[in-house]
């Protein structure tokens, strides 16, 4: 069941009221009474403050891309910001050590296959499934190739202690001197297609239908008569070259008891894995969002060889062929490098602030928010600081170093308003406000209740999804409304420091894992991105702070509740 959003907005103020009262460290004085009801709201008078916020932007560094818990693949262009192509490098993990394959190997084909997120929609009468696939951007042709990789990708880095995970980054980088170079990445060519576009397609493998004595059935006109065997959601499915016929049997039949298929450590320095490389062929391409870690993912050598087999008595051996199946995947370390050709972006203004704010996934741009930076006018007319003209309208602050609440909030939110006369194609439904000192999300994240497995659903308390005009799906943005009730409760109830904030764009609200961002030193403690936005192929284009559009710049609003004395 689907709850109106107008409801979800009244359980929250609601919740926000109540947890409003909270007891804490600093041992506030109540007024009146813990909860505002039916019975004594005639004691309480509510209104609304606004304070003045600074915005600027900031551009997005190099950040850690291995161990990610989904890829990016392909070419993407952004009509307001441009181009970006990512690609994958990934180790290979064999489903089973020291494998036996039997004698007279003959291999069959070998098959990459990487499922596209997708869900059935139908089912007809012969058991043919619809599909829609999910997490494609584009809808053009690019060049797709498929490598043998020759780069060795460390789990553990040298530099530091012996268990400290080597992290590598968006461009290509492990460190300030060490480079993934091209010509490692790009190995014996195993794959490639020209003009590779995602299909919906159900994947349907057939085999030949035999009856009860195992000989093939004959259709009317004598040929043998196919099946369906096998049903597979839509994927990338890819038969590999076999470079000079021996490749695969050189790199895998012929080391049969050998080390290199021994454990994990050999085989992952021995076969260093696959190099997925995409290349526009024209404007527009494809990128697509892939879950490379999943078991699904694979390659597969199908293969033949003959064993022996004897009787009970053990007199008498019988040679017979057997089918076979080699599986690896991509369980082990893998990186995505970015390769960008946007548009630059003006450096931020971080003492007044930006008149348009940039918000781009992956190695974009992104904003830093300060609240209550400027002066406001206080209750006598006269020009006062922001900050302290807030704190001193909420709470007292008593002799003995304790304070007494004046003011409950019941809601604070803050507004980013659409700037439609410099965006042009597809906006993100959904930002992300996080606090990049401490790497997590504000409080109002972990209190909104409101989750959900698809994340235009998740959060829509804290973090509104984006305003269209009409409501419609595809129309134009307006504004999106991010809440922070109770961080400004922490504030004054708890005296939690006044931090900047981080204001991104995400591919989904509920990925939220941080991954660090190169260099480790920076002037707004920005050391960490989320998940979500590192994983973005969009942008969008805000009103900042410092514009004359005063309807449309950004601010903060206070509505809340005060005893009518």
């Amino acid at each position: 069941m689907t709850i109106p959003n107008t409801m979800l907005r009244n359980i929250f103020l609601i919740t926000a009221v109540a947890l409003s009262f909270s007891s804490c460290e600093k041992d506030f004085a109540s007024i009146d009474s813990d909860v505002v009801n039916s019975d004594n709201t005639s004691n309480f008078g509510t209104d609304f403050l606004n304070f003045p916020v600074k915005a600027y932007n900031k551009k997005i560094e190099p950040f850690q891309t291995n161990r990610l818990p989904v890829n990016l693949l392909g070419f993407n262009n952004d009509p307001t910001f441009g181009n970006s192509t990512i690609n994958f490098v990934g180790q290979m993990t064999p489903s089973a050590y020291d494998p036996e394959f039997g004698e007279n190997v003959t291999l069959d084909s070998v098959v990459l296959t990487i499922p596209y997120f997708s869900r059935a929609i139908e089912t007809d009468e012969d058991g043919n499934n619809t599909y829609l696939i999910d997490s494609i951007f584009g809808d053009t042709s690019i060049k797709l190739s498929v490598y043998k990789n020759n780069f060795f990708l460390r789990d553990f880095n040298p530099e530091l202690e012996f268990d400290s995970a080597q992290r590598y980054f968006s461009n290509g980088t492990s460190s300030s001197s060490d480079v993934i170079n091209a010509s490692d990445l790009e190995g014996e060519l195993l794959y490639e297609n020209l003009e590779f576009l995602p299909s919906a397609d159900e994947i349907r493998l057939t085999t030949v239908e035999v009856d009860e004595n195992g000989d093939p059935v004959l259709d009317e006109e004598g040929n043998e008569n196919t099946i369906v065997s096998t049903r597979q959601s839509p994927a990338i499915r890819a038969v590999l070259n076999n470079p000079n016929d021996t490749f695969w049997q050189g790199l895998i039949f012929d080391k049969e008891g050998q080390p290199e298929l021994s454990n994990e450590n050999n085989f992952t320095n021995y076969f260093r894995g696959l190099y997925l490389k995409a290349e526009a062929t024209g404007v527009d391409g494809t990128m697509m969002l892939l879950n490379l870690a999943s078991t699904n993912t694979n390659i597969t050598l199908y293969y033949t060889s003959d064993i022996e087999n004897t009787d009970d008595t053990g007199s008498d051996s019988e040679t017979q062929t057997q089918s076979g199946q080699f599986v690896m995947n991509f369980s082990g370390n893998g990186v995505s490098l970015y390769d960008n050709n946007f548009i630059t972006i003006p450096n931020g203004d971080t003492v007044n602030g930006d008149e348009t704010i940039y918000l781009k996934g992956g190695e974009g741009s992104m904003a830093m928010i300060e609240l209550f930076q400027g002066t406001v006018e206080d209750d006598d007319g006269n020009q006062v600081d922001a900050f302290d003209y807030f704190k001193r309208s909420f709470r007292e602050e008593n002799e003995d170093n304790t304070f007494t609440q004046k003011r409950l909030i019941n809601e604070a939110y803050l507004e980013f308003f659409v700037n439609q006369n410099l965006i042009n194609g597809e906006e993100p439904d959904r930002i992300y406000l996080f606090d990049p000192i401490r790497n997590t999300a504000l409080i109002d994240y972990f209190l909104d209740q409101s989750a959900s497995d698809t994340q235009i659903n998740a959060k829509i308390l804290h973090l509104e999804p984006l305003v269209r005009v009409d409501d419609e799906p595809n129309g134009k943005g307006v504004k999106y409304k991010v809440r922070i009730t109770e961080h400004l409760n922490n504030i004054i109830v708890r005296d939690s420091s006044n931090t900047k904030l981080g204001l991104v764009v995400t591919t989904n609200v509920n990925t939220i894992e941080n991954y660090s961002v190169k260099p480790e030193n920076d002037d707004d403690g920005v050391l960490q991105l989320p998940a979500g936005a590192i994983l973005s192929t969009r942008g969008t284009v805000l009103y900042g702070n410092n514009t004359n559009n005063e309807d449309k710049k950004v601010k903060l609003t206070v509505y809340y509740t005060e005893p009518d004395n």
